[in-house]
């Protein structure tokens, strides 16, 4: 067994793999880009059932799904989670739809600083002085994007929003993260299978119509999905918090990168100024996450003191 609070290789595996993925999407999406939105989020959550269904019969794991579906109160905590990813989809896959992949890779790369900026004003819990002088940088950053476009970057703080309130209240989901996926999906299938009558009723999907492609990607929108989800979710158990916390940056540098050398999107002077900004805040705030790993280390090796 993994010894507690130590990372392994097992888990270094599943949550590279998970942002490596994360990080490619941006192309996968580009691909159904003129699908409207709508559509390839409700086939996002159909597709992704079966998938994360067989995961958790392989695993073992449904009876802990079968008890979250007649609890009232993780019911209801499972539409507050299943409400916020599928926000949070619509605005991802809006963004890359719509020329604003910089603003997707922006967002994720504020996010860790938000959950921080969340756990001091809901939790009290006690910023370093590192952490407060990172997320005053990514505040001064969204601030000089702002300026330069007369408007508040929406898509960026709209997925830093809903993804860090999504994480927030996860973790008070009592049941693993791969049953509450699944729970999530199932929550969201109704209105998916609603919205989806909707389109054939009005001859506006593309599923089965037309180009035999647009089928083909929709049906895989399930496992591009479910597939990093779960990876993370079993990587993140057996990884220190500062090793995520660092392996995180890999998504929004591989959507950064993606967006600038492959869709050409326009790096103009006020992302010149704001992203290395945002990239000087996350290296402030990840040295703080290691060296506060690091002194808890040490303090849980220190031998205690022998009784005379």
């Amino acid at each position: 067994m993994t010894k507690p609070n130590e990372d392994s290789p097992r888990g270094f595996a599943f949550a590279v793999s998970a942002y490596l993925l994360w990080g490619f999407l941006p192309i996968y999406m580009k691909a159904v880009s003129h699908i409207s939105p709508a559509e390839v989020i409700a086939h996002r959550v159909i597709w992704a059932i079966p998938v994360a269904g067989l995961v958790l019969i392989i695993m073992g794991r449904t009876r802990d799904l079968r008890i979250a579906l007649t609890t009232p109160k993780m019911l209801a905590m499972g539409f507050v989670t299943a409400a916020l990813i599928s926000v949070n989809w619509g605005i991802y896959v809006w963004s890359i739809a719509t020329g604003h992949t910089l603003d997707a890779a922006l967002g994720y790369y504020i996010n860790p600083l938000f959950s921080v900026f969340l756990g001091a004003i809901l939790l009290g819990e006690r910023l370093t002085r590192a952490q407060f002088v990172a997320i005053l940088l990514a505040a001064a950053a969204v601030g000089v994007l702002t300026y330069d476009a007369g408007k508040l970057p929406i898509a960026a703080i709209g997925l830093t929003l809903t993804w860090g309130f999504y994480a927030f209240f996860k973790k008070w989901l009592p049941i693993g993260p791969n049953q509450g996926f699944m729970l999530e999906v199932l929550l969201l299938a109704i209105p998916a299978l609603m919205l989806i009558g909707y389109l054939v009723a009005t001859g506006e999907n593309h599923f089965f119509v037309g180009n035999p492609q647009d089928t083909l990607l929709l049906l895989g929108c399930g496992v591009v999905t479910a597939v990093p989800l779960m990876l993370y979710a079993n990587g993140a158990k057996l990884l220190r918090l500062s090793t995520i916390g660092i392996l995180q940056y890999v998504a929004p540098t591989l959507i950064f990168l993606v967006a600038v050398f492959l869709f050409g999107e326009e790096f103009g002077r006020a992302r010149m100024i704001a992203f290395p900004m945002i990239w000087l805040a996350l290296v402030i705030y990840s040295a703080s996450l290691l060296r506060e790993s690091r002194k808890g280390r040490k303090a849980r090796e220190k031998p205690a003191p022998c009784d005379a």
